[in-house]
């Protein structure tokens, strides 16, 4: 045989026999989420936010109510979710019937329809009182499409 073959026999053997794999790269331990709850990440969105509309001292107040109304949607979220999180540590879920899925949908769609009404009752004078440039920055950095994993299988169109 030859010796370059025995020798790629050689450290594939000691490799294998050390618990190593030639085909698997070794992993990075896995990082902490820089921001893993609603209200960690609300502070920095709204520093961008702001910064990309350079918010004038005239727009302050419009500005506050704002993102006040995003943060507390924010810990809105998060308070549900904790609920959501203790209620099945607590007990086993069963399936949920197809009535209790249906329900539970339109209780859903129920909550986010009351969220875009308040977001929206937020928004709307912000957006009044920006300038026609500040304008086309919000209309990009305000309603964010797809977020959090939401809007899956909708078609997200581009402004041509």
């Amino acid at each position: 045989m030859n010796r370059i073959v025995k020798a790629t026999l050689a450290s594939a053997a000691l490799a294998l026999a050390a618990g190593t794999s030639f085909a698997q790269a070794p992993q990075a331990p896995q990082q902490p989420r820089a921001f893993s709850k609603p209200t960690e990440r609300v502070e920095a969105r709204l520093a961008y936010v702001r910064t990309a509309l350079k918010i004038t001292e005239a727009q302050q107040p419009q500005w506050n109510a704002y993102a006040n109304s995003v943060r507390q949607s924010a810990a809105q979220r998060e308070k549900k979710f904790e609920e959501f999180r203790q209620s099945r540590s607590q007990q086993p879920q069963a399936r949920p019937s197809a009535v209790e899925r249906l329900e539970r949908q339109q209780r859903m769609l129920t909550e986010a329809a009351a969220q875009a009404n308040a977001r929206l009752a937020a928004v709307k004078p912000l957006y009044d009182s920006l300038n026609p440039e500040q304008k086309k920055v919000a209309d990009v950095v305000l309603v964010r499409e797809g977020r959090g994993g939401r809007g899956h299988g909708h078609m997200h169109h581009r402004r041509a």
